[in-house]
């Protein structure tokens, strides 16, 4: 299988730093409360494809400059364009849209979502797609969809909102479109915690910094599991888990785990 060094990626729509096993991709138009282009859709669906060939990589740490996390799409780049396409041509828009989040789900790193201040439109689907959330008590999120005449089936949204914080409660947000605050939503599951705005990369990054020690074989696996067992029964799921758990039992990191146990020593895990 292909390799990619880390030091290959070179994005020009955010930004990319690598430290520690931990990429830290940061929308990078605080002017404008960093939305998305059609240029930066595409690349960061390309760069989470290609995560899965750099086993550098770890885990991921997702965010936004300024104070906000990312307020959708650029109104006068993407919306306004949209409104003089073809259906052909709209098709491929959505489709290129909703590829960012399939390429999310499918990357094996886990991915930490850090979100403070503005997080609305495709920002949502952002943080949908990840799979730890951490927001501040100020942030303000919403599913604008709505708001510009559009369905709130958007880039997968019907399906992972509804997973994340219930049928009713993702009803309510796609029909209305409100914005949900950061207490709410983290009463809600949307976040898994609650940060300040001064300690909120500190928290993202040190989840990361765990996961990217652990047992990252196991981490892929499990998020791998995740995904597929959305469309299976209980008897499916477990007999697919019984046999991803035999996999996981045969690397190398099982065996250090055990032999640490035994040492009453803390395993130190290297994804192999």
């Amino acid at each position: 299988m292909k390799t990619i060094p880390a030091s290959e990626f070179r994005p020009e729509h955010f930004k990319l730093d690598t430290e520690d096993g931990i990429a830290t991709i940061t929308l990078n138009r605080p002017e404008r409360k960093n939305p998305l282009t059609f240029d930066s859709y595409g690349e960061l669906r390309d760069l989470f494809r290609d995560f899965s060939y750099c086993p550098e990589i770890k885990a991921v740490v997702l965010t936004g400059a300024g104070g906000n996390f990312c307020s959708g799409g650029d109104v006068h780049e993407i919306i306004g364009p949209l409104t003089e396409q073809d259906m052909t041509g709209l098709l491929a828009f959505t489709r290129m849209t909703g590829d960012v989040v399939k390429a999310m789900r499918k990357c094996p790193q886990p991915i930490v979502c850090a979100i403070d201040g503005i997080c609305a439109g495709a920002g949502t689907m952002l943080a949908c797609g990840s799979d730890i959330r951490y927001g501040t008590p100020q942030s303000k999120v919403a599913f604008l969809f709505v708001k510009v005449g559009l369905a709130g089936a958007d880039m997968g949204a019907c399906a992972l909102l509804s997973a994340i914080v219930g049928h009713g409660r993702a009803s309510e947000l796609l029909f209305t479109g409100r914005a949900m605050g950061g207490v709410e939503a983290e009463r809600w599951g949307f976040y898994n915690a609650l940060a300040e705005p001064d300690a909120l990369q500190d928290t993202a990054r040190a989840t990361a910094l765990s996961l990217a020690r652990g047992p990252n074989f196991a981490h892929a696996m499990t998020k791998t599991m995740l995904l597929q067992e959305w469309n299976m029964g209980l008897e499916e799921a477990i007999e697919a888990e019984a046999q991803a758990q035999s996999i996981c039992m045969q690397t190398q990191d099982f065996r250090r785990a055990y032999r640490a146990f035994v040492a009453k020593e803390k395993p130190r895990f290297e994804g192999d």
